[in-house]
């Protein structure tokens, strides 16, 4: 891949108004390398539900996501777009993603990526995992990629496009899109033969750390700079694979069944002052059947189910662990910000091209299923794909021991997804351009997370939005209405957070103003999407 000093990328970009003075290198007491503003290491699952993490509430043996707790923050109230394309688009610009069209985010020529900004502001900037945008990450700010640049893919095979799956507008439509740097695979045959898509994430990840964090004049390598890490896991995204040591782990621990998972997830949550006891846990979700109704000779197909997922999680924190252990190595543990969280909700698609096939191996394509995921999205009603809170509200953890003092805090202030491009250019010290490539960029939508990391309160959002397909949703303060098809549902989050008492009919006029501003946000992220600025 062609390499661009600073100044000529600034040119390339017309982001000069982004552009900050290089990081100046310090020594530590012990020589160790320091850099006065922090890397930043953003780490995405994939239809991951709001409990499944040790320290969310779940028993899956997250210990490394559990340490990033222990010494940061966890947010109860941090939202994502219910869906991984639209998750992305506006993580990686600071926009709503209608306002970019989604999965178009790539080739959009009226915004401005995380990567874009943080370049130009001298930032080294890296990525490895799940881009699912068109366009490729080195195409938009990205010195070094490698990944699945498509949505979800066989984690052992991973070019193979299942049967009968569509894929507009390419031509060889049998094969999954994955791309080293700015070389595109169709297919993508690794070599090794115990290829496992998180685990190769990872080898990435490390590989461009161990080539890139030690960056450092007094070596001859160059101007110090500090990196940007993006690495989005595809785990625990279907289909279900997983090593099978990790499946041992858990095989036989789901027998207790869905209903009774979600009881201990939701006492573990308001034990560990996530939850405040006064919200009820939802029930369980119409049309999935309670467990005692189970079928005894179908249970241990339902538990091997929900063992594979817990072992995709597992093998994640894994690899998490190792990405934490290198920088360690490198000596930048103290000075690095790391951001962790999912882009949705727990998944209740049914996907099942090889019934007859258990999960876990390469020959099977199968999903965890309803049951299951409404225990991932303890405590809240309904899933990916829906803007109730079971399927927007994530685990937001942020850890920086330079910076936050106290650990294991939690905070219960709102934040959004278009939060991370600002708090990230906050931290770095960059300025969000107003132009690139000589044409006006959107303002940016979100508002930094900084003052909640440093323990103060922020001035939040006076509104927040969603839309995905025939959901949407807008929270205003305490207030969400919330709505699928024609209807709205309007809660009072302060007193329902699990949104178990519609209070649309005794509030009819709140219902209309918050109605209101939902149309008209609609409608200037249409104008936006179609007007494209400064062209």
């Amino acid at each position: 891949m062609a390499k661009h000093d600073r100044r000529s990328f600034l040119k390339a970009m017309g982001l000069g108004a982004a552009a900050v003075a290089a990081p100046r290198l310090l020594r530590g007491a012990e020589g160790e390398r320091k850099l006065d503003r922090p890397n930043i290491v953003l780490i995405m699952a994939d239809d991951m539900g709001f409990s499944d993490v040790g320290c969310y509430g779940g028993e899956i043996r997250t210990p490394n996501i559990d340490r990033l707790a222990r010494r940061g923050i966890r947010f109860t109230q941090f939202y994502n777009n219910a869906k991984c394309g639209p998750t992305r688009a506006s993580l990686l610009t600071g926009l709503y993603s209608q306002q970019v069209r989604d999965r178009r985010m790539g080739t959009c020529p009226h915004c401005v990526t995380i990567a874009e900004a943080l370049k130009s502001a001298g930032y080294r900037t890296l990525m490895a995992g799940k881009w699912h945008q068109d366009s490729l990450p080195v195409r938009r700010g990205f010195d070094r990629y490698f990944g699945l640049a498509d949505g979800c893919c066989n984690f052992w095979n991973p070019g193979k496009r299942r049967e009968g799956e569509p894929a507009p507008g390419r031509k060889r439509k049998s094969w999954r899109r994955w791309a080293i740097d700015d070389k595109e695979y169709l297919p993508y045959t690794p070599d090794k033969k115990d290829f496992y898509t998180t685990d190769a994430f990872t080898d990435y990840a490390l590989k461009y750390l161990d080539e890139y964090g030690h960056e450092d004049p007094s070596t001859g390598s160059g101007q110090a700079k500090p990196f940007f890490l993006y690495l989005a896991y595809t785990a625990p995204h279907y289909p279900l694979h997983a090593w099978p040591a990790d499946i041992a782990r858990y095989k036989g621990k789901y027998l207790i069944g869905w209903d009774e998972l979600r009881k201990r997830r939701y006492a573990r949550q308001v034990k560990m002052g996530l939850l405040d006891a006064k919200h009820a846990m939802s029930p369980r979700d119409k049309g999935n059947p309670r467990w005692a109704d189970v079928p005894e000779k179908d249970r241990d197909g339902w538990d091997l189910k929900m063992a594979v997922y817990a072992a995709m999680i597992d093998r994640m924190d894994q690899n998490i662990g190792r990405v934490l252990a290198k920088i360690r190595e490198l000596g930048q543990a103290d000075n690095t910000l790391v951001l962790f969280l999912a882009d949705n909700g727990g998944c209740a698609e049914r996907v099942h091209k090889t019934p007859n096939i258990p999960p876990g191996a390469l020959a099977s394509y199968r999903t965890v299923d309803p049951p299951w995921a409404n225990a991932s999205n303890t405590p809240f009603r309904k899933y990916k794909s829906w803007d109730h809170e079971g399927g927007i509200a994530t685990p937001l953890i942020a850890c920086w021991p330079a910076r936050i003092k106290e650990g294991g805090q939690i905070t219960r202030q709102v934040g959004h997804i278009i939060d991370i491009l600002p708090t990230c250019l906050d931290v770095a010290g960059a300025s969000y351009p107003t132009k690139r490539a000589g044409k006006d960029v959107l303002p940016v939508e979100g508002k930094s997370l900084l003052d909640v990391l440093d323990g103060k309160t922020r001035k939040g959002h006076d509104a927040i939005y969603w839309q995905y397909g025939s959901s949407r949703a807008v929270r205003q303060g305490k207030w969400k209405l919330v709505g699928r098809g024609k209807t709205w549902e309007l809660f009072d989050l302060d007193a329902d957070r699990t949104e178990l008492h519609d209070l649309a009919s005794s509030e009819p006029r709140r219902v209309e103003r918050m109605a209101a501003m939902y149309s008209a946000w609609q409608a200037r992220c249409r104008a936006a999407a179609v007007s494209r600025p400064g062209t």
